[in-house]
C-alpha cells in the first residue's frame, strides 16, 4: 500500500491516499522509522521498508499493513 511520510511540527505524519487517511506516527519498532513497523494514531500498523540511509522527507513508499490484535 502506498504511504506518504512527511515531517510536521508535531512529528511524523503518514498519509494513505487509497484510504484518504492522514494520521500521526505514534510508535515505531526501531529508533528510526525505517526497517521495522510503525503504528499510526488510529491503531494501524505498517511494515516500513528499510533504507541504508534515511531518505529525505516527504517520501512515498510501499508499506505492508500488518494485522493487529484487535482485528483477530
Amino acid at each position: 500500500m502506498k504511504v506518504m511520510i512527511r515531517e510536521t511540527a508535531k512529528g511524523l505524519e503518514a498519509y494513505v491516499p487509497k484510504k484518504d487517511l492522514e494520521e500521526m506516527v505514534v510508535e515505531t519498532e526501531k529508533d528510526g522509522l525505517w526497517g521495522g513497523w510503525a503504528k499510526l494514531a488510529n491503531g494501524w500498523v505498517f511494515a516500513m521498508p528499510e533504507f541504508d540511509e534515511p531518505p529525505q522527507l516527504p517520501i512515498t513508499v510501499e508499506a505492508r499493513r500488518l494485522a493487529t490484535a484487535e482485528e483477530d
